[in-house]
């Protein structure tokens, strides 16, 4: 499962579909352009809490299951913040995660 998101995620690299890095996700957040933000399970606190905070108030799904290495792996740059901003892959990623 967490495989086939990863996957996802760096085809949604490719074609476009991702914002990344901290200022730029929150912006796609409060734009309503993010539908799933991924945060780093080993991002600090403050930017953790931040991202969840702006989550919650927009009602926009975050998750943490994965850690830097991995989503930076993914996309192939380092990043702790990801918002994926088309709803297909955002609609795909939530199912994977659900199972």
């Amino acid at each position: 499962m967490e495989e086939k998101v990863l996957n996802l995620l760096g085809l949604a690299k490719r074609a476009g579909k991702l914002t990344t890095g901290e200022e730029l996700v929150v912006k796609s957040i409060q734009n309503g352009k993010a539908k799933l933000v991924f945060v780093a399970n080993d991002a600090s606190e403050n930017l953790i809490k931040k991202i969840a905070d702006k989550t919650d108030y927009y009602k926009i799904r975050m998750t943490d299951i994965f850690s830097s290495y991995e989503l930076s792996n993914a996309i192939g740059e380092p990043r702790k913040v990801i918002a994926v901003t088309e709803k297909g892959f955002a609609k795909k990623m939530g199912e994977l995660m659900s199972k």
